[in-house]
């Protein structure tokens, strides 16, 4: 949220004069170190400017939601089975902090940079300052006042939903503007309970999302709008009605025995309500409602790759777009949501995002080939790209039977598509595969097209040992070629370039909430009820079970979006099968968009997926026929990694515990 969303406006600078560094308060959440602006805190609220210039100061503490990989506030990619790296860092910690996480570096004492417990406090004191004092500015307007509530209370939800999803349930202050200065046992207290933290989120952004504008101006572009809140809450309703909240064997297992120890609450309610789905149905469906969002297209032109003949599980896949795949173009469609193509403040796809140039800095730098100025190390598994399907719809199981997927030889003719070049001679396993793979994934012998400098363009990323890029090729000595065989290019635009003659990158957006999870999520929702459940929401009342129509076209529109036939009725009349179909659409469509470490965990499927090991092409192949071969990566990078229950949650700083003895820590540490 820092430079865009919830940016710094010029006149925090004035605020920042008023407000003199203090630290003579006691702590509460390590106040002393927090709390800023004590003194001559009451001159922010003398006029309208400085109100709202301290309010964008506080939004600016969060960090930027982009920053997935070496971030400072979420274990992201790297802590999944999405993404890896082989760099190890120096001792027992890696400059990535999901591989620490993963790997069980991170503790109450050590974070590695995942530490953001504190800051999000101080957002939250800052907001409950500011509502505390709407009505001392005498020339603020009674619609700037409303205005600045909701945008203040969308911040302070955003605090708590930070909180609850990354170390579970928060210390829920209310309205309380903590006082400094007092006795220790003033500032002690528990945590609350999964549940009642979820409820307060949730209560916070609707009432946010009544105060916030529908619409805002391009030069806005990364304010929260109504949109963002109420999407904010289906996804919050979503996890809340997952199997790891929910009751049932999955909270069991993990949370059964977590009690507080003030009242022997469980934090993490133990009795199943179905209920739960019908209101993250509801909550999404409201979204869907709105009217103003949709899933980003671009139309087919002549470049545009024909739909593949003799597809027969839907009738519905030859029609036009949104009623079927046809006459749009489905690798555009995607990418350039990606590549900085699309215009974001115009996306009709993008709920919540932000300008940022770390998509250039960081990831497009830790994933073009080094030949090019890059790391090249920012790796993709073999088990995303095994889970992409082929383009007319089948797994790559079900397409090994023609020979249409295969895994030996190469493709004999090089394609052109929809500005993407793919050579001749490419493995056969990357042949004929969904759109989304070509937008996504880099392969050896991938082209990386560096547009923009024009004197090192179009160049083709070899892997194998011995070439430039390959293991024995790069000269820097960090592991600078791609263990798995396969990095991002997901944020890779045609024209980028890091080195060469006129070589530039093209501005780039973040999607923190983007409509197609809205339309997967009101699927799942849907898929998991059955019974018939009465929600009220916004007043009224609406009715919600397994309605097999409504889940094929919300899951079918992101579907067809990819060039790919929609679910046949098979699937759709299975539960299990419609689930397992769920898990693999949000694994391939939100790769690389910090949402996977967040579901596999909310499934109850964690540990499955993590003690599945991690595999990518050989790195020490020097020829076709070594280096295509399925290997485990043999690093402490992935050696080290554990499988843990603990690792739903970061730990709570150990000192935040010894200063608050009603605290409870996270199970497990």
């Amino acid at each position: 949220m820092r430079t865009s969303i919830l940016k710094r406006i010029t006149t925090v600078a004035i605020v920042l004069q008023l407000a003199i560094l203090a630290s003579s308060c006691k702590d509460y959440l390590n106040i002393d170190n927090y709390f800023d602006d004590e003194f001559n805190i009451d001159s922010v609220f003398t006029n309208a400017r400085y109100l709202e210039a301290y309010m964008w100061g506080a939004a600016a503490m969060f960090p930027d939601e982009s920053q997935t990989i070496r971030s400072n506030y979420t274990p992201g990619p790297m802590a999944t089975d999405e993404a890896f790296n082989g760099l190890t860092g120096g001792g027992t910690t890696n400059i990535y902090y999901g591989m620490d996480f993963a790997t069980g570096n991170i503790s109450p004492d050590f974070f590695g940079g995942l530490n953001q417990w504190g800051n999000y406090y101080k957002i939250i004191r800052k907001c409950n300052s500011i509502l505390q004092n709407l009505d001392q500015p005498k020339d603020l307007t009674t619609m700037d006042r409303f205005r600045l509530e909701g945008y203040t209370r969308f911040i302070r939800a955003y605090a708590y939903y930070n909180i609850l999803v990354d170390y579970g349930p928060p210390i829920l202050l209310g309205d309380e503007v903590v006082n400094t200065n007092e006795d220790l046992e003033y500032y002690d207290r528990p945590r609350s309970t999964y549940d009642e933290a979820m409820e307060y989120t949730c209560s916070e952004f609707e009432k946010a999302a009544q105060l916030l504008p529908t619409e805002i101006s391009l030069l806005d572009f990364g304010r929260p709008t109504k949109g963002a809140a109420l999407a904010l809450v289906a996804r919050l309703r979503l996890i809340h009605a997952s199997p790891l909240f929910n009751g049932g064997p999955v909270a069991a297992a993990y949370f059964g025995n977590w009690t507080r120890k003030t009242d022997g609450a469980h934090y993490v309610n133990q009795q199943y309500d179905e209920s739960r789905w019908a209101v993250a149905a509801a909550a999404a469906k409201r979204v869907m409602d709105i009217g103003k969002y949709k899933l980003y297209t671009t139309v087919a032109d002549e470049n545009t790759p024909t739909l593949p003949k003799g597809v027969t599980s839907d009738p519905a896949f030859y029609g036009e777009y949104p009623n079927g795949a046809a006459g749009i173009d489905p690798f555009k469609s995607y990418s350039d949501i990606f590549t900085g193509e699309a215009v974001a403040a115009i996306n009709p796809e993008l709920i919540w995002g932000r300008n940022t140039t770390y998509l250039n800095t960081d990831i497009n730098q830790g994933a073009f080939p080094p030949t090019l100025g890059g790391w090249g190390r920012f790796c993709v598994t073999q088990k995303v790209v095994d889970a992409y399907l082929m383009d007319d719809g089948r797994t790559i199981e079900e397409a090994k039977s023609d020979g249409y997927y295969s895994e030996t030889g190469f493709t004999t003719e090089p394609r052109f598509f929809s500005g993407y070049p793919l050579n001749s001679g490419v493995y056969n396993m990357y042949a004929h595969r969904e759109m989304r793979f070509y937008a996504s994934v880099g392969f050896n012998e991938a082209v990386w097209q560096a547009l923009s400098s024009s004197s090192l363009n179009n160049y083709t990323a070899k892997y194998y040992y011995q070439d430039a890029d390959g293991r024995g090729g790069v000269t820097a000595a960090s592991p600078n070629y791609p263990i798995t065989g396969y990095v991002i290019k997901k944020y890779n635009h045609p024209m980028d370039a890091i080195t060469g003659t006129g070589h530039r990158f093209i501005p780039k957006a973040y999607p923190i909430i983007r409509y197609a999870e809205i339309l997967l999520s009101y699927a799942e929702a849907l898929n998991n009820l059955t019974g018939s459940h009465t929600v009220e929401i916004d007043g009224q009342s609406q009715t919600f079970s397994r309605d097999v129509e409504e889940i094929k076209k919300a899951f079918n529109a992101v579907r067809y979006r990819a060039g790919l036939p929609g679910l046949s009725a098979g699937q759709l009349s299975d539960q299990a099968e419609m689930q397992k179909q769920i898990e693999r659409e949000r694994m391939v469509e939100f790769l690389w968009e910090n949402r996977r470490f967040y579901d596999v965990r909310r499934w109850g499927i964690y540990e499955k997926t993590e003690r599945e090991p991690i595999r990518g092409m050989n790195p020490d192949g020097a020829t076709k026929e070594t280096y295509y071969k399925r290997v485990i990566p043999g690093t402490s990078s992935f050696l080290t990694r554990q499988v843990n229950k603990k690792l739903v949650w970061v730990p709570i700083p150990r000192a935040e515990m010894r200063r608050l003895p009603s605290l409870d820590q996270n199970p497990g540490y």
